[in-house]
């Protein structure tokens, strides 16, 4: 097949990927003739985790599409919320995303964690293993074929991060269910079942406790459950809104 020049318009939600000079309307890009549209779309910076509805000259096409001469397509953003194939939803963090984790966990939401970099390869197998769905800020990882699913979090700050996942997957929300440290359920706990996990001071000053039911880790309204109650709060506003 010959080269091809296309027109190519990305969307604007898209553009933190993409060079200045091919952001603001279509522009010309040229295209060696075999290569498919999903290709041809990561070949600019896009990973097609971010990438939605692909149209052509008015319809839509999959990303194995081969553009030829003079094609139009509008790249799209995701849809949200986005829709995720088999159940139940399940998220895996690479190492740079720990208090995102935790956020997720204290929602009661099935949010897997490494806590060391144990490298692409082997995060993209989890998460065809046990899929779920990845998400990083790491490009090149989100552009492994093996991924189950995958998504590219866009902020640096925690509170950011947590606002668009539960916007953009709207998982079902069960506050204070996980262990913030593992990712097991927890269960109600008697003071004597904990006690030995607990300080003196904690003890003397608290009776309800709740307890991991992986690695034991007891839990309770100590001195930081207001900072969590406020991002419980905020979360579950967010999704009767």
């Amino acid at each position: 097949m010959n080269a091809a020049e296309i027109h190519v318009e990305i969307a604007p939600e898209l553009d933190l990927f993409v060079p200045h000079g091919r952001r603001g309307g279509a522009t010309p890009l040229a295209t060696d003739g075999v290569s498919t549209l999903g290709h041809v779309i990561e070949s600019l910076g896009i990973p097609l985790t971010e990438v939605g509805a692909l149209v052509v000259d008015g319809r839509e096409v999959p990303v194995s599409h081969i553009p030829v001469h003079g094609e139009s397509v509008r790249v799209r953003p995701v849809r949200r919320p986005q829709p995720v194939p088999g159940a139940p939803l399940r998220f895996l963090l690479d190492v740079h995303l720990g208090t995102l984790a935790r956020r997720l966990r204290l929602l009661g939401v099935d949010a897997a964690y490494e806590s060391t970099d144990i490298g692409d390869p082997a995060l993209a197998a989890r998460s065809a293993a046990e899929r779920r769905v990845m998400l990083s800020r790491d490009r090149g990882l989100l552009r492994r074929r093996e991924l189950w699913a995958g998504a590219f979090i866009y902020s640096t700050r925690p509170e950011d991060q947590l606002r668009d996942v539960l916007d953009r997957f709207t998982p079902e929300l069960r506050p204070w269910t996980r262990c913030t440290a593992c990712n097991g359920l927890l269960r109600p706990a008697t003071k004597e079942e904990v006690a030995e996990r607990l300080e003196d001071g904690t003890h003397r000053s608290y009776d309800v406790f709740a307890q991991c039911e992986e690695c034991g880790r007891a839990y309770w309204k100590g001195a930081h459950h207001e900072q969590l109650e406020a991002i419980v709060r905020e979360a579950l506003t967010m999704r009767s809104a």
